[in-house]
């Protein structure tokens, strides 16, 4: 059984074949699905979701760095009467982008601290988005770092050295298509981290694995991404997706 971390199906992507395109990821062996958020505009999309795939589908809440606008607080405070109303399994997907905007990083770290905390107060879970931000995400961790602290390091792609950083911070690696790219890197010392720090994710329709790079993602190739890791720690698909699984529950609780 392997569990998709991290996936976006209700994107627009999707809109043409989201059920086939489940159906496949089923036949490849993912059962469960775990969809970040990324702003008010994705909430009724992804609540359609679950309604439609409810024993496979698990949400999180929360506001993406790339959302965080003027309107920031606005988005904060649909996040928090989210909670109020139904139940998620984790803040996500949270963090620092520079990428896009560098401007915008003081109320980037500012949506990240609040919905930390958000976390805590319900003791869930945070999903991190990073991008070209690992020293200012781990700046804040460091601000936030208590036993209620845990979480996932989504789409992680650093160093052996950030990864060993994050871990400390209670958090578990994301590993996703990166790790089949030839300039992903992260293949070249993922062995030398313990299984128990991973999950797979598929980030689609982001990021899809080698031999579909550059085209569309979906769920069903978490399946290339297991074959990879099990190659990187010399063991078998079905030992990975038993682990990343276990290491899933872990997380989520469920």
């Amino acid at each position: 059984m392997l569990t998709d971390t991290h996936t976006h199906l209700y994107s627009e992507a999707f809109n043409e074949d989201r059920t086939t395109m489940i159906q496949r990821a089923r036949e490849a062996g993912v059962s469960r699905f775990f969809i970040p958020a990324i702003d008010s505009e994705s909430t009724q999309a992804m609540y359609a979701l679950e309604q439609q795939f409810p024993k496979e589908i698990f949400l999180m809440m929360g506001l993406h760095p790339t959302s965080v606008k003027e309107n920031f607080k606005d988005e904060l405070t649909h996040v928090k009467e989210q909670f109020e109303k139904r139940r998620f399994y984790a803040v996500g997907e949270i963090g620092i982008d520079l990428y896009w905007d560098k401007s915008t990083l003081e109320i980037q770290k500012t949506a990240f601290k609040t919905q930390i905390q958000l976390a805590k107060k319900y003791k869930l879970p945070i999903v991190i988005h990073c991008r070209d931000a690992f020293d200012e995400i781990f700046e804040v961790l460091e601000t936030e770092k208590d036993d209620r602290l845990f979480g996932i390091f989504h789409c992680f792609t650093g160093t052996l050295e950030q990864a060993r950083k994050a871990i400390r911070f209670n958090m578990k690696l994301g590993i996703g298509g990166v790790v089949t790219f030839k300039n992903g890197k992260i293949d070249q010392f993922l062995n030398q981290i313990d299984i128990k720090h991973i999950v797979l994710e598929t980030d689609s329709p982001y990021l899809s694995p080698v031999p579909f790079r550059g085209k569309r993602n979906e769920s069903s190739y978490l399946e290339l991404v297991c074959k990879k890791v099990a190659e990187i720690y010399n063991i078998s698909e079905e030992e990975v997706a038993s682990s990343t699984t276990r290491n899933s529950k872990e997380v989520f609780g469920i």
